[in-house]
């Protein structure tokens, strides 16, 4: 299954923080980040590597490293972009791409209103990875249409980070783009009438930029 929930005993406590209507928005933020970093790891276990052959302060010694491929970030505005820092403090040389959408209020549909992703020179590879980042699987709207658009360039693998998600979310998102491989720091119970995650954490780009 593309929706891969990583249960790990520190991120349900981060995931704590999060849910808690208490937490400020600078710790919000910081802890976006720590939720980021931890799933990545997990996100890019599967990387392609190379032999490699490093000196060691006492002996040569054969090893692995990344292939170089380009990795390219690729956060949905606006609350995906509280997770970039995350991802770059372990990418410090990914490329990052932005994704702007929004709710189309006569279709409901998400609208994109922006789009900027790496073209030539060079375009994205076969080694490339991108990884698109949004906080919420809630509907999977943002996230499905986003990754309908960079399927349209070409890029070697995608990926998806989300911090949390409902079960309407992982289900479309699995039927729509069963090629993709999700990860979520937790799966919740389901949405509400306003398409909001339950018990969630509230809105995460209202949380995390101070707009509450």
């Amino acid at each position: 299954m593309p929706v891969h929930v990583v249960n790990h005993p520190v991120i349900t406590h981060k995931m704590n923080t999060l849910r808690d209507l208490n937490t400020g928005t600078q710790e919000f933020r910081s802890v976006v980040s720590e939720m980021t970093l931890l799933l990545a790891y997990e996100a890019t276990r599967d990387l392609p590597v190379r032999p490699c052959q490093v000196e060691t302060p006492l002996m040569a010694m054969e090893s692995k490293t990344l292939t170089g491929g380009d990795f390219i970030i690729t956060p949905i505005l606006r609350a995906g972009l509280g997770m970039v820092q995350g991802m770059l403090s372990i990418f410090p040389n990914a490329k990052v791409a932005h994704i702007g959408m929004k709710r189309d209020e006569e279709t409901a549909l998400p609208a994109t209103y922006y789009y900027n992703f790496p073209k030539a020179p060079p375009n994205p590879s076969e080694e490339s990875t991108v990884i698109v980042v949004d906080p919420m699987l809630a509907t999977a709207g943002s996230l499905c249409a986003a990754l309908t658009l960079v399927k349209g360039d070409h890029p070697g693998t995608i990926k998806a980070i989300c911090l949390i998600a409902a079960p309407e979310g992982k289900a479309r998102v699995e039927k729509e783009h069963p090629d993709v491989d999700v990860y979520v720091g937790a799966l919740d119970e389901r949405l509400n009438e306003k398409s909001f995650i339950l018990p969630g954490l509230g809105d995460a780009g209202d949380r995390m930029f101070g707009t509450v």
